[in-house]
């Protein structure tokens, strides 16, 4: 026997730390390779761990709600020799690390042509049955895999797939759309070539590293077939469904497993299907959840799901096995959700519990409002935007300040550099890194607007991590962070401002760029507003909005000649904060530090 150790696995540049907040399995407990052993949580994710290796879990070493340090040996697993790495001639030394371990086990799995002796040359040319299920890719095959998008994203899912069996791809050209909870992300081909199999789906999600495609060469073009239709096969759909895991069986269950005559089986019509009858495709960490839980396909089916398009997630599942076990006399048919009360009998919804209700059915809003209407479906970018911004209503106790600035000389400082800035940098010279950089001032002189409320304590950031919003088109905003924004002079921040919002309305953007941000900028002026109350972008305390700028004349001094009435260029300020932390006094003045700071540019100030 061999014993593998299991790590707390680091998330994020960020994270340092992890809580371990259920296991999955128990010692003595058999485990396969990548079965989930125990679910972790951060202040910012909650992820499941899978095995590492194949074998018997022999001691937790931590327990369910104590917190570690990444890095440090949770659990220890005994494992076959096989399962280590290959016979006993073929076990690494004792003094190699569990890490080097791995990397060279997982080498020898990916070429075994290279990597078995020469004694075991006649064994080897005979693959084993499962590694002859799965071959690897051909010479001329080129492996297209789920991406990292991130430090602390594991998976992703298939939005959409942009090019079907069979086309021809160039390189670069986008193959495929993917998503997290942050963001969504086009994937451009590593290759040239024809798109020659699909094995993910639409909707399904995958661990970071996965194969989802394969593209053939040009010499291999002939070779790949098209689908014949875009329909599922009505033989294979008559086929009953099994998971990729399922051995056949004689039992009812199709689990593989040999079944006591006398035990309840489950009516083969509740099986949990990778899709149900009305096409939902459940994820394996889904079905997973439900196998183990009881929960029959009848009911997952009846699930409202919040997901993209309609998908049933994790958290549906969970709240639904919560109320049943909450209600265990309910009756055995499909349950309704029940009615959602009154906003006079509930309250504010507690933070983090608020989602995206499914409406009503598209022939209930014509007989309400007649036909002379269109219904459109939210997106995934506008539900998760709606439930972040009513989170953080009921999270922050909302109050918004304002101000005037009169920025004429910022409007002559840019006028008088723009082309220079254009020709020399490569992008254009917006407000919105003088604003970026006004907002940093008054950060170091207000530094609790730099901060973040946790339960009775409030944690003051050092770094000015600032958001800037950006348009996407009418789907809604997102707001890519400029790190350490203090760091940057004008025209740094102008090309960091430039990139992000670029590759933002290109989906080409980080989950990570997305995370972390202490402050919040929004040009709502670059929309055409004068001004605005916006919302602040949880957990942060503070968000600046801007205002178009516009001549106006104003009574100005006149070298102690007296009052005048000047043309000047005007603009709005507004400052929206959490009335927790930050009083009305705190807010005005860092409303007056930006003024002073925006005020301060002139058309003779060197931006080179």
């Amino acid at each position: 026997m061999a014993h593998v150790d299991v790590e707390m696995p680091k998330m994020g540049e960020s994270i340092t730390e992890g809580t371990v907040i259920a296991w999955h399995k128990q010692p003595g407990d058999e485990v396969d390779q990548d079965e989930i052993l125990l679910e972790i949580g951060t202040d910012k994710v909650d992820t499941e761990v899978p095995s590492p290796k194949g074998g018997v879990l022999a001691e937790t070493l931590v327990e369910e709600g104590d917190t570690v340090e990444v890095g440090t040996i949770i659990a220890t697993l005994e494992t076959e020799p096989e399962a280590a790495g290959g016979s006993t001639n073929d076990a690494p030394s004792p003094t190699e690390e569990p890490a080097e371990q791995e990397e060279a086990e997982s080498e020898t799995e990916a070429d075994e042509a290279d990597a078995v002796p020469e004694d075991d040359e006649q064994e080897a040319a005979t693959p084993a049955p499962e590694e002859a299920a799965s071959p690897a890719p051909s010479a001329d095959e080129v492996e297209v895999v789920m991406p990292k998008m991130g430090e602390s994203i594991t998976e992703g899912t298939v939005v959409a797939w942009y090019k079907d069996i069979g086309e021809e791809v160039t390189i670069d050209e986008t193959l495929l759309e993917i998503g997290t909870d942050k963001v969504d992300t086009e994937v451009p081909s590593p290759a040239e070539g024809v798109l020659a199999e699909k094995l993910v789906e639409e909707d399904e999600t995958v661990e970071v590293g996965t194969v989802v495609a394969l593209l053939a060469s040009e010499a291999e073009a002939g070779s790949v077939t098209p689908p014949a239709s875009e329909e599922p096969d009505e033989t294979q759909e008559a086929a009953p469904e099994t998971d990729e895991a399922e051995l056949p069986s004689t039992s009812p269950s199709g689990d593989g497993a040999v079944r006591d005559p006398d035990e309840p089986q489950r009516p083969p019509e509740e099986t949990i299907k990778r899709r149900g009858d009305d096409g939902r495709f459940y994820s394996p960490l889904v079905r997973s959840i439900a196998k183990e839980e009881g929960l029959p396909m009848s009911e997952l089916e009846a699930l409202e799901g919040s997901g993209r398009g309609g998908r049933v997630t994790k958290e549906d599942v969970l709240a639904y096995l919560e109320e049943r076990e909450e209600a265990p006399a309910a009756p055995a048919t499909a349950p309704e959700r029940p009615p959602r009360p009154s906003r006079s009998d509930e309250g504010p919804p507690a933070r983090g519990d608020y989602t995206v209700e499914d409406g009503p059915s598209d022939e209930a809003l014509r007989q309400q409002y007649g036909d002379r209407i269109e219904v459109q479906p939210m997106d995934r970018m506008r539900k998760m935007t709606a439930e972040h911004m009513v989170r953080s209503k009921a999270t922050s106790a909302h109050v918004t300040s304002f101000a005037e600035a009169d920025v004429t000389g910022l409007v002559r400082l840019r006028e008088a550099n723009k082309e220079a800035f254009l020709e020399r940098e490569g992008v254009k010279l917006t407000y919105t890194p003088f604003f970026v950089k006004a907002a940093v001032e008054a950060l170091r002189e207000h530094p609790l607007l730099n901060a973040s409320v946790e339960g009775d304590k409030i944690v003051i950031k050092h770094d000015f991590h600032v958001g800037i919003a950006v348009a996407i088109g009418n789907k809604g905003l997102l707001a890519p962070v400029i790190r350490n924004a203090g760091d940057y002079n004008v025209t740094g921040l102008a090309r960091t401002a430039a990139s992000m919002a670029d590759r933002a309305r290109n989906k080409e953007l980080q989950p990570d760029e997305l995370q972390g941000g202490t402050f919040t900028v929004t040009n709502i002026g670059s929309l055409g507003s004068l001004m605005g109350t916006p919302i602040i972008n949880q957990p942060q305390v503070g968000i600046l909005a801007t205002g178009a700028i516009q001549k106006r004349p104003v009574v100005v001094e006149n070298d102690g000649l007296g009052d005048a009435i000047s043309v000047r260029h005007m603009m709005y300020l507004s400052l929206s904060y959490d009335h927790r932390i930050i009083d009305g006094a705190m807010g005005s003045g860092f409303l007056q530090r930006v003024v002073t700071e925006l005020e301060s540019f002139s058309k003779d100030q060197d931006l080179f």
